[in-house]
């Protein structure tokens, strides 16, 4: 059985600095795309950074230049490093498992999916 668990999440002052974990199990995730999504309250669900089996990586234009994905093939994690924190930035993160080696922002392409983690950017 797949499972995915994100850690890392906080509350941190506006041009802070978090840095989220994901841990998979279940299965070897190393031939697969993996994401970071969020959604904030009351809104959809958006897609944030992908980096795909080969170590490319593709960001959501919000977050280009303050963020950055990372994997470890060997744990079976992929991280995520957020700088220069917003209060726009708040929203619930989801860490997920691509269907292929090709990272998308498209949800739908995405198979499994972590509970999430709470990031919380203070004004």
């Amino acid at each position: 059985q797949v499972h995915l668990v994100e850690s890392g999440g906080g509350l941190v002052q506006a041009g802070g600095s978090l840095r989220l974990s994901c841990a998979a199990s279940g299965r070897t995730f190393s031939n697969y795309a993996m994401g970071w999504f969020r959604q904030a309250p009351g809104k959809e669900r958006e897609f944030v950074a992908t980096i795909w089996s080969g170590g490319a990586t593709r960001y959501a234009n919000p977050v280009a230049g303050r963020f950055s994905i990372s994997r470890d093939n060997a744990q079976n994690t992929v991280s995520l490093q957020m700088d220069s924190l917003k209060p726009e930035d708040t929203a619930v993160y989801y860490c997920a498992v691509g269907s292929t080696g090709y990272g998308t922002p498209r949800s739908g392409n995405y198979n499994y999916w972590g509970q999430g983690t709470q990031v919380t950017v203070s004004s």
